[in-house]
């Protein structure tokens, strides 16, 4: 791809609780909804937000022990 640099995403933890009802939350863009099943992520800075079931296992790896 001309131009463009490559970069990898840093590991980082994170927080999350996969929600058994909907709900919504508050985030830096406004309100957002997830659904039954998705999860409610805490990022590295405090912000919440959504993120799909089907995402969220796709990106996220469970820890055991926190670094």
């Amino acid at each position: 791809m001309n131009g463009f640099k490559h970069y990898k995403k840093r590991p980082q933890i994170i927080h999350a609780k996969e929600m058994l009802e909907p709900f919504q939350v508050e985030t830096l863009e406004g309100v957002m909804r997830g659904n039954a099943g998705d999860f409610l992520v805490w990022g590295v800075e405090g912000e919440q937000y959504p993120c799909t079931r089907s995402v969220f296992l796709g990106t996220y790896q469970e820890v055991t022990e926190p670094e």
